[in-house]
């Protein structure tokens, strides 16, 4: 699979519907974008199942505000519909390689719990 275009229109269902989703925020302009795009394609390549979107911050400016995107290249990482990663700056091939193995291998369940808020006494 290849990387897809991702807009207002279509971002939150297709976080919500996948079980993983790396959003990379970019730009045109960006060098480092640019640097970024071809490592990012070719993982795309590698882990089918996995969906690499891109948002391009030019076209979709009020989805990278709702993001609060302040410094692209971001990566975002989403498993089963929760933000579990998110950080400015491109990363190289085997970075990249070691954050896919750890959004595999993290336990959803105890995710959902350190974001479920505890009451009193528990």
């Amino acid at each position: 699979m290849s990387t897809v275009a991702l807009t207002a229109a279509d971002f939150e269902q297709t976080v919500s519907g996948n079980d993983i989703v790396l959003v990379d925020f970019w730009a045109a302009w960006c060098g480092p974008c640019q640097m970024f795009a071809p490592v990012y394609e070719k993982a795309s390549e590698v882990h089918s199942d996995i969906v690499f979107g891109k948002v391009d911050t030019e076209a979709e400016q009020a989805l990278a505000a709702a993001a609060d995107i302040t410094s692209i290249p971001t990566l975002m990482a989403f498993r089963e519909g929760i933000l579990v990663f998110s950080q400015p700056g491109a990363l190289p091939p085997q970075a990249l390689d070691q954050l896919i193995t750890a959004v595999r291998e993290l336990d959803m369940d105890e995710v959902r719990a350190s974001l479920t808020p505890q009451s009193p006494g528990q």
